[in-house]
């Protein structure tokens, strides 16, 4: 023992005996390595950030830093957040409409990210159930806002387009990159989830596709032309009524999912060492003051400071790129426009928390397909269900 720790026990005779536990381990053997390895990255960039806003001299500024710092600089995809105020430069400097769009994309990524990040911080305070209905509700913002302003252009093609691709998006891309990510890295552990929970979405989609199948089920049950004016009038009415009980449906779904049945939704107990239990970094009316002003965030970089950016532009960008219009509509839009849920389903696959996960996924899809399309219906007067 050194004349250095000869002191410490001396003078700190309870401490000393956790240090010579940390330093040689219960064995006598060297833990520092062990100690080291346990603390995370994360840990240690907590410490330090808590250190840098100690610092500064006005208290009453360090939690409004401490906020600032988590919601804008807790994300390696905060180098993005320039893209927000450069789009909105870029339309008043009437930059080319390519940049506009390519700036508005960009920008729409770490505002998602952010969202399903906050989202999950209050699910620390409401629990799984409503932090994974309120993360698809605001991760679903971006499709609904853009529905709303292509709806008010009359771009009833484009709605269509991106809100299939947003269910598609949510099925196939999301779900299968959470699954194929927690497997690789759970390899080896059981991935349990509740069957129960799976087969209430999946019935609630097959009802999706049903009632938006029906409209065009009819025009070729009447063999009436494509453009037959007692066709589209019956299929207008078809359509409002599927909206109309789609729309109680899903009333009755979240009544079922928040008040009757909620023990089917809680996520299933994964055991682990306890090490990775999550704590909230902000406070609960931080964090929804933050998901509003993110949330408003998105409806002005969609809407594009009160010009539709993205619609108003998208003709033209798929002429300068070469795409088509539908490929951006069904396959570009959803992507960016699901980062929210796909980072938050990928997130909590990696914990081996599928419940979540598919809570995220297929309940995003399924708000999609029985709310957002319905309200873009109800919203304009000619818009079809058939997708």
């Amino acid at each position: 023992m050194s004349s250095m720790e000869a002191g410490l026990v001396r003078k700190y005779p309870s401490e000393a005996g956790g240090l010579r536990a940390a330093r040689y381990g219960p064995h006598g053997h060297s833990a520092s390595a062990r100690t080291a390895h346990n603390m995370s990255a994360s840990a240690l960039r907590k410490k330090s950030d808590a250190s840098l806003v100690r610092k500064v001299p006005v208290a009453p500024l360090r939690p409004v830093l401490a906020n600032l710092q988590e919601v804008f600089l807790g994300t390696k995809l905060a180098v993005l957040f320039p893209a927000v105020p450069l789009a909105i430069a870029a339309q008043c400097a009437h930059f080319g409409q390519v940049w506009v769009f390519a700036l508005s994309l960009l920008g729409l990524i770490p505002l998602a990210e952010r969202v399903s990040f906050l989202t999950e911080q209050i699910a620390i305070y409401t629990g799984p159930t409503v932090g994974g209905l309120l993360n698809a509700t605001c991760g679903n913002a971006t499709e609904l806002i853009i529905a709303l302003f292509a709806l008010m252009q009359g771009k009833i093609e484009v709605v269509k387009c991106s809100l299939l691709g947003s269910v598609l998006s949510n099925l196939l891309l999301v779900l299968g990159t959470s699954l194929f990510c927690g497997g690789v890295v759970n390899l080896g552990v059981d991935q349990p989830y509740d069957r129960k929970q799976a087969d209430v979405s999946m019935g609630l989609l097959i009802l999706g596709v049903l009632c938006q199948s029906l409209p065009l089920m009819l025009r070729y049950a009447v063999g009436a032309g494509e453009h037959s004016v007692a066709a589209d009038t019956t299929g207008l009415d078809l359509s409002r009524a599927c909206s109309i009980v789609m729309l109680l449906a899903y009333v009755a779904y979240l009544f079922f999912q928040l008040k009757t049945h909620t023990q089917l939704f809680e996520p299933q107990e994964v055991d682990d060492d306890g090490d990775d239990q999550e704590e909230a970094v902000i406070g609960f009316a931080s964090g929804l003051f933050w998901l509003a002003f993110k949330t408003v965030l998105i409806a002005i970089l969609s809407e594009g400071s009160n010009m539709a950016y993205i619609c108003m532009y998208r003709q033209p960008t798929s002429q300068s790129w070469g795409l088509s219009v539908s490929f951006i509509s069904i396959i570009l839009l959803p992507i960016v426009g699901n980062a929210a849920e796909h980072a938050g389903a990928i997130i909590f696959a990696l914990k081996n928390k599928l419940d979540i996960t598919l809570g995220v996924a297929l309940g995003s899809a399924t708000q999609i397909s029985m709310f957002v399309v319905r309200i873009a219906s109800n919203v304009h007067k000619h818009l079809f269900l058939q997708i």
